[in-house]
């Protein structure tokens, strides 16, 4: 009788010229029911990684040809790799090294001589926040919400590609052009929007949705790590969004549908049969939508609401 296999826990790759420390690490993955790739110096490495990519790496500081950091810079230049959490491997002379391996990108570092409970430990921490992180970005990209973060003065931190396609959109609604990666700033008219807001932020408080153009909805709220705020989007196909409709420009629930359907052209008696009401009732409502919005004409109320969809 054949038993079920049991599921992998990730592809792990070992990146060291020391065969005892590759036989030992895995030795160590395997049995803990990890797939392990395993190269002996940082150009095969990255030739294996174009051909099946691995969720975590470990990698060797001190090797020949190119080095540990070089490797992790190659891998952190590229949109392909950079997500995968790269942890160094290190002597304990080497320590004054870590600093220079964080700045490469590397999470976290494992010192020599190879304990293998800790190897285990750290490499399951790492896959975990990597792993919440991809569920995050999955399920933002596909909703009907993007998201970025931004540092103080208003470049990107991080980006997500539901981001990348709403900035897209924006650029070519507004007739602009740029680039928006990590480290640009935001475009222009969004971001004369938040630099005006930034310095207005209260940890405890989140801001109310802003029209960034028609169909661009943003918000802006602060982010856990200091200095940094996050940006929600959504983009809408052209529906009115009688939420913010109601709640910007102090109507009911009701006289916000009676504005959009007499945005769409509807008589006061068309209005009523959508709704179930008599032409008066819904003339009524106007009088009441007009005083609100100190306006005297249905043409101006619904300018009124298209302007203030716009920058």
């Amino acid at each position: 009788m054949t038993g079920k296999s049991s599921p992998i826990s990730g592809i792990a790759m070992i990146v060291d010229d020391t065969p005892g420390n590759l036989a030992l690490l895995s030795d160590t993955l395997s049995e803990a029911g990890y797939r392990v790739l395993v190269a002996t110096d940082g150009l095969s490495a990255l030739e294996q990684i174009a051909y099946l990519k691995p969720d975590i790496i470990l990698l060797d500081i001190m090797m020949p040809g190119i080095d540990g950091f070089e490797t992790c810079n190659r891998l952190k230049s590229s949109p392909e790799t950079a997500d995968i959490p790269v942890l160094f491997m290190t002597a304990l002379s080497e320590l004054d090294n870590l600093l220079r391996g964080f700045d490469e990108g590397a999470v976290d570092y494992i010192v020599k001589p190879i304990r293998p409970p800790e190897v285990l430990a750290r490499v399951e921490v790492q896959l975990t926040q990597s792993r919440n992180l991809r569920r995050v970005e999955n399920a933002l990209n596909n909703s009907p919400f993007s998201a970025l973060a931004i540092d103080s003065v208003g470049n990107i931190t991080w980006l997500t590609p539901g981001g990348i396609r709403w900035l897209d959109e924006f650029l070519q609604k507004h007739g602009l052009t740029g680039q928006h990666d990590v480290g640009s700033p935001l475009p222009k008219p969004l971001l004369d929007w938040i630099n005006r807001r930034l310095e207005l932020i209260d940890k405890s408080e989140s801001f109310e949705s802003y029209r960034a153009g028609a169909g661009f909805l943003a918000k802006i709220m602060p982010c856990q790590s200091a200095g940094e705020s996050l940006l929600v989007l959504e983009k809408h196909s052209g529906e009115w969004d009688l939420d913010w409709v109601r709640s910007s420009l102090g109507l009911t629930v009701r006289e916000a549908e009676i504005l959009m359907w007499i945005s769409r052209g509807k008589t006061n008696k068309d209005v009523g049969l959508i709704l179930g009401s008599s032409p008066r009732t819904i003339n009524k409502h106007l009088e009441h939508i007009f005083e609100k919005l100190g306006v005297a004409t249905r043409a101006a109320a619904v300018s009124m609401v298209l302007q203030r969809q716009q920058f």
